[in-house]
This record gives C-alpha cells, structure tokens and sequence, in this order.
C-alpha cells in the first residue's frame, strides 16, 4: 500500500543568508542566534502555510516558541521585534504570528511523490522520457517555481490527459456493455443508434460477452458490431429467398 503522508520542508537558495535582510540581521548583536532562530520559526509554520500555531485553535506565543527553538524568552521576544521592522514576520489582526516569506520557501512533498519522481528521473537518465517539463504551474507572483508536491500532481496529470486522449485530439471512445469492454466514441454510438434502431444494445451487449468468454480483440468495434449487423441481416434475406418445403403434421407435400 503506497505511503502518501505528507512531508513539508525549506527551499532555500544558495544565495539566502547573502540577501539584504540575512546579512543586515546576522550583523546584529546576537544576530547569529535570531538567524538560527527564524530558520526554526520557519520550520514551525512549514505545516500551517507560514502561520505559527500550536495546534489547530492555538497560535505560538513567545513563551511556547522559546520552549519549542530551546532559546530563553528574552531573545525570542527581541528577535521577534527585529523580525516584524524587517518584515520577516507580520503580527496578524488575531495577535497570530505569520512568516512572511514563507510562500518563497515552503515545499511540500510525499513518500508516494518521492518514488514517482525518482522514478521518473531514472527514466529520464535513460532516454525513456523527454528531458523537458511542461511549464503547467499556475503563475504566482514572487515565486520561480512550484513546490515539489505540485510539479509531480501536474506532471502526472498532464501524463493522464494524454492518455485520454489519442493522437488526434478527440477524447478517448466511453466503455460499454456489461463487461465494460466495447469502446465507443460519441459519434460511433450515435451512428449505431440511427442504423440499428431497437438492436443497437443488444449487438453491444453480444459483442461485450464475446469479448470477456473468448479474450479476443477487435481493431474497431463499431466496425464489428456493423459487420455483424450485416451478417444477420444478409442470413435472414438468405433465409427468406429459400422456399419453406417443411409441413405440419396432417398437411399434404
């Protein structure tokens, strides 16, 4: 069975502590431990979107973020301070902490995700697949790229639409019968109702069994199933044009 837990994690560019606000606030006095400090504070709100909260009613305080990043009150409520001029955290209308840029970092994935993806390198690694990804993300302003998670539903998606759907363009032919075994498009099911009126379903259903009890395959089956309207309709003509030589008992030849 396919593990699909989620698991939430940083994106951060090589060129993160180089920026403006990381160089600015590790300058500071005490300004390594804010760092080590809002990189923790991060990681907290990974599951939340950004939103600091103990559990699903309660939001962090400065007393529960300095028991969970193992620093002592007093910095935490000096670190927060700098982070809210920096605009590194917003104190939202609730009194709710929120790490602003955390949209620019957050990713999100899962064991199921991971296996699919690596597979999907492999075969990219061995020629079985382009080297190129469709660029399906839906643009969202401040950030370059989709998390993980995304990339792989999109991708897969994208895998599944072309599957639906032949070379051609038009969408796959529907299952019928009982054995969900006769493929129609819409265009061929409304030719067979027009020519086979009153028979239409029943040719279906016969194809359908013969399909599952034989395991043969037929290119087209529209095609079939008119061949063998065509049959049954020339064994009947056939049948009509032949004189009826037989009598009932007591009937004279």
């Amino acid at each position: 069975m396919a593990d699909n837990r989620r698991y939430y994690y940083l994106k951060v560019k090589e060129n993160f502590y180089n920026s403006e606000t990381m160089v600015i606030l590790e300058s500071m006095q005490d300004g390594l431990i804010y760092s080590n400090l809002l990189m923790k504070m991060y990681l907290m709100s990974l599951k939340n979107s950004g939103v600091l909260m103990l559990n699903d009613r309660i939001p962090h305080t400065p007393q529960t973020i300095a028991t969970y990043t193992r620093h002592q009150i007093g910095t935490v409520e000096r670190a927060l301070k700098v982070f809210i001029e920096l605009g590194l955290v917003e104190v939202l209308t609730d009194g709710t902490y929120y790490m602003s840029d955390i949209q620019l970092l957050i990713g999100q994935s899962s064991t199921e995700g991971e296996r699919k993806k690596r597979e999907r390198i492999r075969l990219q690694h061995e020629n079985l697949l382009p080297a190129a990804k469709v660029d399906i993300c839906p643009p969202i302003e401040g950030v370059d790229k989709c998390p993980p998670i995304l990339e792989i539903e999109k991708e897969l998606e994208t895998d599944t639409e072309k599957e639906r759907e032949p070379e051609t363009g038009r969408p796959a032919p529907a299952a019928y019968g009982r054995y969900g075994n006769v493929f129609l498009s819409d265009t061929e099911l409304s030719e067979l109702q027009a020519e086979l009126p009153g028979r239409w379903e029943r040719y279906i259903e016969r194809l359908s069994e013969y399909i599952a009890s034989t395991g043969k395959k037929y290119q087209n089956h529209a095609a079939t199933i008119r061949r063998w309207a065509a049959d049954d309709t020339a064994k009947g003509v056939a049948k009509r044009d032949i004189p009826d030589y037989s009598y009932r008992e007591g009937e004279s030849l």
